[in-house]
């Protein structure tokens, strides 16, 4: 069956001049389907659905189209990271997107969540409309992830003790993604002010790398990426980068990508790293235990720097590491309320006494600078115990006073307390759980708001790409030159054959492959295959061409030679 996506391509070939019959020829499609598609068109330009959907049945709500084509996203954003997905939570993260969706629309409530069930039957049905794979079962993955956690907890202490890694030479990376604007959802202040609004689902948002050692002494400056490497205060040049509390960078996805990971390291941590072991008079090695994710595969120990050898990378494995990653635990959660409190305290100082409100100083004066401030101030805030003692699960023989383990989580109701005090003296009606729904927002799954930024940012790069191309044709005087398309198709497979055959997680990277050939290879790969139906048309209307002229010349010395036998014969 012909999907709505290929439905769309035909009715855009053909409004740029290509008939119905080359169409027919080209898709393999008799010439009564392409004309029943292009009767169609204004229905097709309309629909907006998952990418592989093949039918549309009116009863089907369009939100359940949203679902799909978000759903979408997300699953290829968890491939990419290399994290499992299970059917549970293919149904869950459906479930939710619908909720939300649906109280979105006008005239519906949360009610309505009830008539989407997301069932294992809608899982299968979406997974083979939209050819999804790579989905492994909840309890195998459960059972699995739990074994690997377990065996890993035991390799790692071993290697602790028959390496003799001091807490002070092992250190851990870790990510948040830190909406700095962001204030609980139920806030009341001012009748003016009312229920102050969420941020924007890219604007306002960094994701953060912070990085500490195992004794909680060391503390590496921040990475910091944003969806714009340049903000305002960078481009008048108020702010300069280079002697920032972070080191400052951005992509458009505010991804911390390897690139600015080896850049971190080599900038930032290394350096640090190497001057605080020879204060402490320790030997010159470090161990770095990571997440394995897209920034940091592996293979990165062969990028650093001769003058870094003496760090060795370790990877924790995946799936596993919600339990075992050090800093994942309390620390990125101290930090998010040491960030709060500190948001709260500028906010007192730079209203009280004036006319401001929190929303004015917060849109109008709360800008990167500041907040660069506070994010200083909560890094600076999260103690050496609390650094410590997230180790307690991985490596507890490295935490001090193991008898207080509990001591840092009691800190917690004191810390969430003075946020709801200095929010009430800002004049807000918040309690304890705002202030918990907060912390746990700023590192919850992937909103539909994102998904829909990142939906719109792939369609609009699609296009770009086409427009670009478009405007590359009409300029050229010749088409694009094939022979370089196949070459770089040929190197391209290249590529794909070596990763494949080299790579130690394949399952990973033909997953990459996969989402490289889907997007960026599609586009080259049809201009091959439309002239390649070209050049097997034209060598068809040769050879047919050639046999008419084999042919006359034929009947030709035919009548010649017959010409000449009747002159013969009178």
């Amino acid at each position: 069956m012909i999907t709505v996506e290929v439905k769309k391509e035909i009715i855009e070939k053909h409004e740029r001049g290509m008939r119905v019959v080359e169409l027919a020829r080209f898709y393999k499609k008799s010439a009564s389907t392409i004309s029943t598609i292009l009767k169609k068109k204004e229905e097709m330009r309309e629909l907006d659905l998952a990418k592989g959907i093949t039918r549309i049945s009116k009863q089907r709500p369009r939100v359940l189209e949203d679902v799909e084509k978000l759903l979408l996203v997300w699953i290829n954003q968890k491939q990419l990271a290399g994290d499992t997905v299970t059917d549970n939570l293919i149904c869950k993260k459906a479930k939710d997107l619908y909720a939300d969706l649906v109280n979105r629309r006008p005239g519906t409530s949360a009610g309505n969540e009830e008539g989407f069930k997301a069932s294992r039957g809608w899982c299968e049905k979406f997974k083979r409309r939209s050819g999804v794979h790579c989905v492994a079962r909840h309890r195998e993955s459960a059972s699995s992830d739990a074994r690997a956690a377990a065996a890993f907890t035991a390799e790692f202490q071993k290697l602790m003790v028959s390496e003799r890694y001091r807490p002070e030479q092992v250190f851990n990376c870790e990510a948040m993604r830190l909406f700095w604007k962001k204030m609980p959802k139920r806030i009341y202040g001012t009748e003016k002010e009312n229920v102050m609004p969420g941020c924007e689902p890219t604007k306002d948002h960094l994701t953060l790398l912070l990085c500490a050692n195992a004794s909680g002494d060391f503390k590496a400056k921040p990475l910091a990426v944003s969806p714009s490497e340049n903000a305002p205060a960078f481009k008048k040049d108020t702010v300069q980068k280079s002697p920032l509390n972070v080191m400052w960078r951005g992509n458009s996805k505010a991804w911390v990508t390897r690139v600015l990971f080896m850049e971190w390291v080599h900038e930032v941590v290394g350096p640090a790293l190497k001057k605080y072991l020879l204060e402490k008079n320790l030997p010159l090695r470090a161990l770095l235990l990571l997440h394995r994710a897209s920034s940091s595969p592996p293979g990165l120990e062969d990028d650093l720097l001769e003058e870094f050898r003496f760090i060795t990378v370790k990877f924790l494995p995946p799936n596993a590491t919600p339990g075992l990653q050090p800093m994942a635990r309390q620390v990125i959660s101290d930090f998010k309320k040491l960030y709060t409190k500190a948001l709260f305290q500028l906010g007192l100082e730079v209203t009280e006494g004036t006319n401001l409100t929190l929303r004015e100083f917060l849109n109008n004066h709360f800008q990167i600078e500041s907040c660069l401030k506070v994010i200083e101030k909560a890094w600076d805030g999260v103690t050496k115990r609390t650094l410590n003692s997230a180790w307690r699960k991985l490596w507890p023989d490295c935490v001090l006073g193991r008898d207080l383990e509990g001591l840092p989580h009691e800190q917690e109701p004191a810390l969430v307390h003075e946020i709801v005090s200095l929010g009430k003296t800002l004049g807000m009606e918040v309690n304890e759980e705002d202030v918990q729904e907060l912390i746990e927002e700023h590192g919850q799954e992937v909103t539909a708001d994102e998904l829909m930024d990142l939906h719109r940012k792939e369609q609009q790069e699609v296009m770009g790409e086409i427009s670009s191309v478009e405007e590359e044709e009409k300029k050229a005087k010749e088409p694009l030159n094939l022979k370089k398309i196949r070459e770089m198709w040929e190197m391209w497979e290249t590529v794909q054959n070596f990763v494949e055959k080299h790579h130690p997680n394949k399952a990973v990277a033909l997953r990459a492959m996969k989402v490289s050939n889907n997007n960026a290879m599609s586009h080259f790969r049809k201009i091959l295959e439309r002239s390649q139906k070209q050049l097997t048309l034209d060598r068809s209307l040769v050879k047919v061409a050639q046999k008419e002229k084999d042919s006359t010349e034929q009947i030709d010395r035919s009548d010649s030679i017959s010409d000449s036998e009747n002159r013969s014969t009178q």
